[in-house]
């Protein structure tokens, strides 16, 4: 006889002290707001200790994410110990996403090990395919109490590259009946951002958050922030967007950090020195996008 495996996820209202939550409430609090929270991807534990630090410091509730290229590097098993763990004795709510979930499967076995939050990304399918997809994994995430981002329209750009586009734009009225259709408690829209550093200036259509905004009612997440103005990144937050999506840049500033310091110290050989200072140097920038998007102080 197969079990159905227990998640180990504990709500606000089951453990005031425990902070390891789902992303449901922090993006509805942002929604409610006036910002965003920022989500942040972590490739290792020396970036999850930076994103949590960062956020204690803050007093900013926060989003660890992770994406299936990262999960091809370590399983989601290990990101979901280090995670949970961690948020359990954090003093601000902290979350575990899988960003850009690429299959039902993979969603499965996030939610199954302990993830509160997972994304499937089904944006390059026909509409039609993308919103049964994205049902499909609403509806098994719900019977575990953990939310679901999906996404219409495409961001620009490929996940884990620096091309970049100016993408489709979701249209507001279609998004709003795809949110209605899958059941998602947030949605990503495409207005004009793209993964990866821009090589050219984007070509943003920021009016379109509050019109889906309007449209809508799940917090909306922008994808791509990573490269664009602190003014933009705020302007988007106050016109509605409840996470803003940054990758590139940490993982830009952890290497960068660990070449200065190797180069500082050829001989040197133990991992947690050239580790301490790249996580210093995350931790810094994490802080930076948590003032940006006004999540600071909201804890």
């Amino acid at each position: 006889m197969s079990r159905k495996k227990k998640i180990l996820i504990f709500s606000e209202s089951e453990r005031d002290d425990i902070m390891y939550v789902t992303s449901e409430k922090l993006l509805l609090d942002a929604a409610a707001g006036g910002y965003a929270v920022g989500a942040f991807n972590a490739e290792n534990a020396e970036m999850v200790w930076a994103i949590i630090t960062a956020a204690e410091e803050m007093r900013s509730p926060v989003i660890i994410q992770t994406t299936p290229s990262t999960l091809k590097y370590l399983p989601e098993s290990y990101f979901a110990g280090m995670v949970r763990n961690a948020g359990q004795a954090a003093s601000v709510p902290v979350a575990l996403h899988l960003d850009h979930g690429s299959s039902f499967e993979l969603a499965k076995s996030c939610v199954e090990t302990g993830y509160s939050s997972v994304m499937i990304d089904g944006s390059k399918l026909s509409y039609e395919e993308n919103a049964a997809l994205t049902k499909r994994v609403c509806d098994f995430a719900r019977e575990h109490g953990i939310p679901v981002e999906g996404e219409i329209g495409v961001i620009g750009g490929k996940e884990e590259t620096t091309q970049a586009n100016s993408g489709i734009y979701t249209d507001p009225v279609q998004a709003a009946a795809f949110a209605y259709i899958t059941g998602v408690s947030s949605l990503a829209i495409s207005i004009g951002t793209a993964h990866g550093f821009y090589k050219t200036p984007p070509v943003l259509d920021l009016n379109r958050i509050s019109e889906t905004k309007n449209h809508t009612n799940v917090p909306l997440v922008m994808h791509g922030g990573s490269g664009l103005s602190d003014e933009t990144l705020g302007r988007a937050a106050r016109l509605g967007m409840s996470k803003i999506n940054f990758a590139t840049e940490l993982r830009d500033v952890y290497t960068k950090a660990m070449r200065e310091y190797i180069a500082s110290d050829p001989g040197v050989f133990d991992p947690k020195k050239y580790g301490s200072h790249a996580r210093t140097a995350v931790k810094e920038l994490v802080k930076h996008k948590m003032r940006v998007c006004m999540s600071e102080g909201r804890i």
